[in-house]
């Protein structure tokens, strides 16, 4: 099954009309033609199957067949993560984490962040490209970039964990998790968290934990963050 992406189509839609660059991709490029069958998510959870209509590269037009809800996650995964300093590794850490599973992501800015300017535009394009590819209903939310301090501060309820590197008691990661549950993780840039920010993440009830006895880069940190909560899930 090949997965399209609208946030347009909706479950009161009898008939669909695609966008001018998806309608180009799927006749142009995909070679779809009349009465060949499409399934398209609105990355909510509906999965529509529809049929082709009009086989327009500028304006391919379905009919809505059947509209089906994919089982939504008996867990969320909320992962704060500071941009890296080459963009291309960020976008990465997106790709895969969509893949293996998360609930919802936050650029955070913090004191040792060496990029502090984000492309949401350009996120987002990968968030979805993965959301498709992995045969997902659901895409990930991408909120906005924010300071650590406030998001700190903003943050309630979850779980909450924060992964660094200081030489301080923390607890191990896999060991606090547990299926079902709904879990918020920080993690730091390239440099780690500033000791100002870890005294702040634990006065507002935030974990510390250990990823691991090696040092890991900050995407890698937050794929392995990543799988760990989907494990427990599996």
């Amino acid at each position: 099954m090949q997965l399209f992406y609208s946030t347009e189509i909706t479950d009161t839609n009898n008939t669909f009309i695609f966008s001018k660059e998806e309608s180009k991709h799927i006749v142009k490029v995909l070679r779809k033609k009349e009465q060949d069958v499409l399934f398209v998510t609105n990355g909510k959870g509906s999965i529509f199957k529809c049929e082709i209509n009009s086989a327009n590269d500028k304006k391919c037009s379905v009919s809505i067949l059947e509209t089906t809800t994919q089982k939504a996650s008996k867990y969320s995964l909320h992962l704060a993560v500071a941009p890296t300093k080459m963009n291309d590794r960020y976008e990465w850490f997106l790709e895969k984490a969509t893949e293996i599973g998360i609930t919802e992501i936050t650029p955070i800015i913090c004191d040792h962040s060496e990029r502090k300017i984000i492309k949401p535009e350009r996120f987002e394009k990968i968030l979805e490209s993965a959301m498709k590819q992995s045969l997902s209903a659901y895409k990930p939310i991408l909120n906005e970039s924010i300071s650590f301090k406030n998001f700190v501060a903003e943050t309630k309820s979850q779980t909450k964990f924060i992964a660094h590197c200081e030489e301080t008691d923390k607890k191990s990661l896999k060991k606090e998790l547990k299926p079902n549950q709904d879990y918020l993780i920080l993690i730091g840039p390239e440099g780690d968290f500033s000791k100002k920010e870890i005294d702040l993440a634990l006065k507002h009830n935030f974990i510390p934990v250990t990823l691991g006895e090696t040092r890991l880069r900050t995407e890698t940190a937050a794929i392995v963050a990543c799988h760990s909560v989907a494990f427990v899930n599996e």
